[in-house]
Order: C-alpha cells, then sequence, then structure tokens
C-alpha cells in the first residue's frame, strides 16, 4: 500500500489487516479460501470497486477461485487483484541467465504459482523456490534488525542457491520479506537482483486504471487513508507504522 499511494496519491485506500488470522503461509487452503473471501466480501460491502489480495498466499491459494466462482454471484462489476500475476509479467526481463529463485511462505511455494505463472509468461526460464518459514516471526517480532535474523536469513539463501548456482534474480514473493532485503542483500554477490513487489504492483495497478475506465471511474478520489484490523488496534497500529512509513490510527473491525 505504501507504494501504491505513493505512486496513485490521489485515490482513497481502504486498507483491512486480517490480524486475527494472520499469518496465513502455513494455513490450509479452505482456510485461506475462506478468510480471504470473508475480507473481499468486507472490503465490497464498504463500497470498494476494487479489491487487491496484497498477501501472496491469498494471491496463490483464493484468488483464482474468487474471481472466477464467487465474484460472478456477488458482485460482477466489481474486481479483486492479487499480486502474483503482474510480478510474473515482468520478473523475466531482469534475469540474465534465465534462472530465478522465489522466496516465499510455505503456502506460496506449495501452490506452485510462481512456477506456472512465469513459465506461461518466460516459457525459457528455468524458476526455483525456497519457503521461507520463520521470516514472516521475525518481522512480526520486530527481531528482522538483530544478529539473531542473520543466520535464518543466511540458511534460507544458502538453501534456494544450491539448487542453482546460476540464479541471478531473487524474488520476494512475501510482503514481509523486504524489511529484510538489507540483511538479505548483504549475504549475496552484488550480481543477484533482489525484487520486491511493492513497487512492481503499484505500477501494474496504475496500467490497469489505464485500461480499465469503466473500473477507475468509481474510485472516489478524496487522498483519504483508512485501516481497519480483525485484532487489537494498539498492535496493528505499531507494527502497521514499520511497514508504511509513517504513523498509522486503525479501527477494530469484524469481517
Amino acid at each position: 500500500m505504501n507504494e501504491i499511494v505513493e505512486r496513485l496519491p490521489d485515490y482513497d485506500y481502504l486498507y483491512l489487516g486480517d490480524s486475527a488470522r494472520t499469518p496465513y503461509g502455513n494455513r490450509s487452503y479452505d482456510s485461506i479460501y475462506r478468510f480471504t473471501l470473508e475480507c473481499v466480501k468486507y472490503l465490497f460491502s464498504k463500497n470498494c470497486r476494487l479489491v487487491i489480495l496484497a498477501c501472496n498466499t491469498a494471491s496463490a491459494k483464493a484468488l483464482r477461485s474468487i474471481q472466477q466462482r464467487d465474484l460472478p454471484k456477488i458482485a460482477p462489476q466489481k474486481r479483486v487483484l492479487g499480486v502474483i500475476r503482474p510480478t510474473a509479467e515482468i520478473i523475466g526481463m531482469h534475469s540474465q541467465t534465465g534462472h530465478i529463485g522465489v522466496l516465499g511462505t510455505t503456502g506460496t511455494v506449495q501452490s506452485n504459482s510462481y512456477i506456472m505463472e512465469i513459465e506461461h509468461q518466460f516459457p525459457e526460464m528455468s524458476v526455483y523456490q525456497q519457503a521461507c518459514p520463520m521470516w514472516v516471526p521475525l518481522v512480526e517480532n520486530r527481531e528482522h534488525k538483530s544478529p539473531g535474523a542473520d543466520y535464518l536469513i543466511k540458511k534460507y539463501l544458502s538453501q534456494i542457491r544450491q539448487q542453482s548456482a546460476s540464479i541471478d534474480t531473487l524474488l520476494l514473493a512475501c510482503t514481509h520479506y523486504p524489511l529484510l532485503i538489507s540483511k538479505i542483500r548483504q549475504q549475496l554477490d552484488t550480481n543477484i537482483s533482489v525484487l520486491s513487489q511493492g513497487p512492481i504492483v503499484a505500477a501494474s495497478l496504475q496500467d490497469y486504471l489505464e485500461r480499465h475506465p469503466e473500473i477507475e471511474q468509481h474510485c472516489s478520489k478524496e487522498h483519504s487513508r483508512r485501516f481497519l484490523t480483525t485484532d487489537d488496534a494498539d498492535i496493528f497500529d505499531h507494527h502497521a507504522s514499520t511497514f508504511f512509513g509513517r504513523e498509522v490510527t486503525s479501527e477494530n473491525v469484524e469481517v
């Protein structure tokens, strides 16, 4: 959201953090789908015309079902987008060797969504995946800058590089991972690119709105930013301010 607001500041934004049930990364498909659909329906009830699943796990395990099965029934004039396809559409342009590494949650990796999407866009590319289940807890507990984080970062980077020594592009396929990017880069050769999704998704959203005026014209533009959480607002504000780069004040809601 931080990157989207920077790129498209005129629009109104309603952010819903399902803090009571996250992280989704190790949840079952059924749980992730149900939780995501409940959140989408809630945002629709608040007059959101366009919903972005900013979670890679939700995008991997729930987006297609919601788009194909639920949206035509509950809100055919509204749209739900994810973060995987925009990333897959451009990631091949960053690799010279044709070997791409994806670092994600267990749920994202098990879905193989990135392998399928990237190979569809760039069939000549080889995609390798590594689940990093301990990285989200590091960030959630504000340990991402601690010396202890170095061990877990080195562990997963070593595992993915063992899959291919030719990887020259690493994708941080989780919203939490960019907070680790400086430590990640410290442990990699300078010829390896590390990609964060925020700028990619923001650019893709701008392009989408330009191509779909029937959606864009229904998006209000009063520069409002409102934050909602399904858990304790004070705890959410503490964490969200780290990600958003400025003070956040949220409201507790039930979805």
